[in-house]
């Protein structure tokens, strides 16, 4: 008999055909498991992927921003710089003052400004009440910003305009420096004034003593008020002027004398009548200096620290009492001790005395001004308002681009 055809036969041969189906089965399934782990597998790799491309993308956004910025800055206010650097040096007649013309200002880092700015706000900058943020003599202690650089909490001034420009355009030669600035400065404040190299903050600076009047090429339009007088009008005194509008320039530049006959040589040219020793104590005091130099009035005053040098211009500067004192970069050249307690001294003399300083450093700006003015190239003012509210929340979309360092 063929076994092929005996019963028993498939009996026998079913059960192989049964495991070798199990076994393809199983092998089915196991390809099958393997091919679903090798999707999750790849899924989870392009999940783990995309952040790292979206991370990529956003550093050559970064990288394309700044280069773009830079372009923008190298582009911009060439001329500008340099004649401002010129006209700064024949004002400090110091060679150091016009290589600063052409110093670029460092700008903010982008990972510090993550959350800089917030949303456009309604106030029109060019309307001068609105440019003003309200009241002055409102109290904005409890102000809060979501500047990352810190702006100051403070509450002083009288509320009054000791300074107001009106349309004021200067031109060195045939460049024009500063174009139609108006603006309104607050008594007992901190101005400060900031922007790139060669937007005319130190121009406009030197337009409310008239310090421009020593440079031969230089033109200037327009109205500078003082308590409302025009400093520019022809029965004004330059001179008795700057008896009312002290100036510090950037680099400490004391007088190769005494520390005591550095502050009294202002008092004493002037012809003033009241006890100088006590006048020379109070304005060593009030800049923060006679507690390090008491014992030592008759040394020379070049022989102090960059610090200390500046604050004896301070005091040199305070010591014939002016309503104002305007600040060119006084703390760009110390290192940062010095640099802090300069700004302290800043503070505290915007209790007596009204303070515009220009300044490259923005976060310093941030800390020690009550308002802030935004120079930008072309001799512009872009914007102009309460400290709080430039950093945070610019109407200018120059000023933003400014601020978070796309250019400057």
């Amino acid at each position: 008999m063929n076994p092929e055809n005996h019963p028993d036969s498939d009996r026998t041969d079913h059960p192989d055909r049964i495991e070798d189906a199990d076994r393809t089965d199983d092998s089915e399934r196991t390809e099958d498991a393997d091919r679903t782990e090798d999707a999750d597998r790849t899924e989870d790799a392009d999940r783990t992927d995309y952040p790292e491309r979206t991370e990529d993308a956003s550093t050559l956004n970064i990288v394309d921003a700044a280069a773009d910025g830079t372009e923008e800055a190298a582009a911009d206010g060439t001329v500008e710089a340099a004649a401002d650097g010129a006209v700064e040096a024949a004002a400090d007649g110091t060679v150091e003052a016009a290589a600063d013309g052409g110093a670029a200002t460092a700008p903010v880092a982008a990972a510090e400004t993550d959350n800089l700015l917030a949303s456009p706000g309604s106030i029109a900058m060019n309307d001068t009440d609105a440019m003003t943020d309200a009241d002055p003599s409102v109290d904005r202690s409890t102000e809060t910003t979501a500047s990352g650089l810190g702006t100051a909490t403070r509450s002083r001034g009288t509320g009054r305009t000791i300074i107001e420009a009106r349309n004021i355009n200067v031109w060195y030669g045939e460049t024009q420096a500063l174009t139609d600035i108006s603006m309104e400065i607050p008594e007992q404040e901190v101005t400060a004034l900031i922007g790139p190299s060669g937007c005319g903050k130190s121009t406009f600076l030197r337009c409310i003593n008239r310090m421009n009047d020593l440079i031969d090429v230089a033109r200037v339009e327009g109205e500078l008020l003082l308590h409302g007088k025009n400093v520019y009008d022809d029965d004004v005194d330059p001179v008795a002027l700057r008896r009312k509008v002290g100036m510090v320039f950037q680099k400490p530049n004391p007088f190769p004398k005494s520390i005591y006959d550095n502050v009294a040589y202002g008092l004493e040219i002037q012809g003033y009548d009241g006890d100088i020793d006590e006048r020379v104590e109070t304005s060593l005091r009030d800049a923060a200096l006679w507690d390090e130099v008491k014992d030592q009035l008759d040394a020379s005053g070049l022989e102090l620290s960059g610090g200390q040098q500046q604050r004896l211009c301070i005091a040199r500067a305070i010591a014939p009492d002016p309503e104002v004192i305007l600040m060119d970069e006084p703390a760009s050249a110390l290192d940062p001790v010095a640099t802090s307690k300069i700004e302290d001294l800043i503070d505290d003399l915007a209790e007596d005395y009204t303070v515009v300083i220009v300044t490259h450093n923005m976060q310093q700006a941030a800390r020690i001004s009550d308002r802030t003015a935004v120079f930008l190239t072309g001799g512009r003012l872009e914007e102009f308002g309460d400290t709080s509210r430039i950093f945070s929340n610019p109407q200018s979309e120059r000023v933003e681009d400014y601020i978070t360092g796309k250019f400057g």
